[in-house]
């Protein structure tokens, strides 16, 4: 009973972090076993080095190895996404290009921060960014983080680039995503873990989710509770998620600190964030500890 569109790279997709080990290094065994993890919990896509998994501090080397390592791990039970969005046009194009050497499905790019472009100006960078690379592109709409918005009559004009297929939305404007829904078959992604029941209802093609770093099956739930018609059911399971995303994602610590927390705490592969990222305190760690296993124990 589904009412959403075509999803190029599945309908649950996990933003993974990326798992350093005690000293700081990228951890490659570590990134097998949680994206192995994430898969088995009903992940059809994992997102790789985008914001979550702590893009802004790892290498271009690191960020390709990643690519390869869970390619390695999870073969073709689930789709790669790596994101390769900067602020540089250029480099962006490398990452790109590198991605898909490295053996990745499709590609997520943020619009570039910072420097605020014009509209026009982000519409030419994603224009050249899809251009110079054979994957497909996913558009990384997040203004409150970069500044500048994919206005919707930009993103209408950019869906007509065949390269350019899906969205990662974390506008805020479920009007302005109607409108890009009604006109274009980009296929939607929410990025904002509390909508993705909402955006999947109204025609969104699923999820891009944080939370889903450590509670992979119950976010599957809610959309194939969704899916079979089962809509009460669907809304239960969405309404049981807010504790946890509440203090995942507005406890004023980035999603990356809060996920790596519990998967530490749990003993799953995740080790420090790097600076200027800090550790949650212990009481932001028994706080989300708590909701976890409230959730957890509530199904």
């Amino acid at each position: 009973m589904t009412t959403s569109r075509p999803a190029p790279f599945g309908r649950a997709l996990c933003a993974m972090i990326t798992p350093f080990t005690a000293s700081g290094a990228l951890d490659l065994d570590g990134a097998q076993r949680l994206a192995d993890r994430l898969v088995a919990g009903g992940c059809d896509g994992l997102v790789l080095s985008g914001t979550t998994g702590e893009s802004p501090t790892t290498s271009d080397t690191e960020k390709a190895e990643l690519v390869r390592a869970v390619r390695e791990a999870v073969g073709d039970r689930a789709h790669i996404v790596a994101g390769v969005g900067t602020a540089d046009t250029r480099h962006t194009v490398e990452l790109a290009l590198a991605a898909e050497k490295a053996g990745a499905d499709g590609l997520l790019a943020v619009t570039p921060y910072y420097s605020r472009p014009p509209q026009d100006a982000v519409e030419a960078h994603f224009r050249e960014l899809a251009d110079a690379c054979g994957l497909p592109l996913v558009l990384y709409d997040i203004p409150g983080r970069t500044g500048t918005r994919i206005e919707p009559e930009t993103m209408v004009r950019l869906a007509e680039h065949p390269r350019i297929t899906a969205v990662k939305d974390c506008a805020y404007d479920l009007l302005g995503t109607q409108k890009v829904l009604a006109e274009t078959e980009l296929a939607y992604y929410t990025g904002c873990d509390e909508y993705a029941l909402a955006l999947y209802a109204i025609g969104g093609s699923g999820y891009i989710s944080t939370v889903a770093n450590v509670t992979p099956r119950h976010f599957r739930a809610i959309i194939d509770a969704f899916d079979a018609g089962e809509t009460d059911e669907a809304a239960r399971l969405q309404r049981l998620t807010i504790p946890l995303t509440e203090l995942m994602m507005g406890l004023g610590l980035p999603g990356t600190v809060t996920a790596k927390a519990i998967l530490n705490s749990l003993s799953l592969p995740a080790g420090p964030v790097r600076a200027p990222l800090r550790p949650a305190g212990r009481e932001a760690v028994d706080g989300l500890l708590a909701a976890f296993e409230d959730l957890v124990s509530a199904r």
